[in-house]
């Protein structure tokens, strides 16, 4: 199977007949190179918020809602993408109103078949919990596929061991992001490539790219996409598999091999998933040594 991942750029949209024409070019120029499997980042849907206007678009609060409001809309041209080019698409995740409390973060995965599902983000960055406010959402999914199974570490939640442990039947982990600076950038980096390590399986990560003035909360953005692997028996040395251009638009694809995720979790040179709960007793009995 091959993926794509994205390097998305944000544009001020003047109709909503815009958005839809880029989104269709973005899939058709990525289903055209064969992607059965296409990620677009974190917080990507924030473009939706200019079809409200300059003041909406530039203030916290009312761009978190008028984003929100649009997503019924989004899901209806992202199921209709994904059933057009016969793809699995994580759309680009949103601020969501859901009842009566604060917005939480969630992506929307959508099948070639029509069905869809949605993964919250679990642990706010500070900038979410001290100027969006921003709440965690529902619980970890494990996406049962044709492709295989797929999980969903939303940016920051990569950063988190047990958070990859629970999804270590994921033969896939997408991981979109957004990210202000190049430290941003490669934490998430190394939390995508750490989990793939741990978990001996195939890391997806989607990146926001670019600078918008218009904004309060996707002003500044640093990033790349990237496909990782363990490196071990079938993969890159490196664990790097493909790497886009840092703050290029555009898409990067990988080949991937299921079979080469099962052969490297059953016979690799090493088995850290295996070999996960050997941890668990040693650091219950940490002992502290006065030298």
């Amino acid at each position: 199977m091959k993926v794509a991942t994205a390097a998305y750029n944000l544009d001020w949209l003047d109709s909503w007949a815009q958005y839809e024409d880029k989104l269709d070019r973005w899939v058709s120029d990525a289903a055209g190179q064969g992607a059965d499997l296409l990620v677009f980042p974190e917080y990507g849907a924030m473009e939706l918020s200019t079809l409200d206007g300059t003041e909406v678009a530039g203030d916290l609060e009312r761009s978190i809602r008028a984003v929100s409001d649009r997503m019924e809309d989004v899901q209806a041209l992202h199921a209709r993408l994904a059933r057009a080019h016969q793809a699995y698409i994580l759309g680009a995740s949103a601020p969501v109103v859901d009842g009566p409390d604060r917005p939480i973060n969630r992506a929307v995965l959508y099948a070639p078949d029509g069905g869809q599902d949605h993964q919250d983000k679990q642990i706010m960055t500070r900038f979410e919990r001290e100027d969006w406010d921003v709440a965690a959402g529902g619980p970890l999914k494990l996406f049962d596929t044709a492709l295989g199974k797929i999980g969903m570490l939303i940016c920051y939640d990569s950063e988190f061991p047990l958070l990859g442990r629970a999804l270590r039947d994921a033969d896939f982990i997408l991981v979109p992001s957004c990210t202000e600076a190049l430290s941003g950038y490669w934490r998430v980096r190394i939390g995508a490539m750490s989990r793939a390590l741990e978990n001996q399986c195939v890391t997806i990560m989607s990146s926001l790219v670019g600078n918008n003035e218009w904004s309060q909360a996707v002003d500044m953005n640093t990033g790349a996409g990237g496909v990782f692997g363990p490196p071990d028996k079938g993969f890159p040395a490196t664990g790097v598999m493909a790497e886009g251009t840092l703050n290029q638009p555009g898409w990067t694809y990988a080949e991937v091999d299921r079979a080469a995720i099962a052969n490297v979790r059953a016979d690799g040179h090493v088995l850290n998933r295996t070999h996960w709960d050997e941890q668990l007793p040693r650091v219950d009995s940490v002992t502290l040594s006065a030298l």
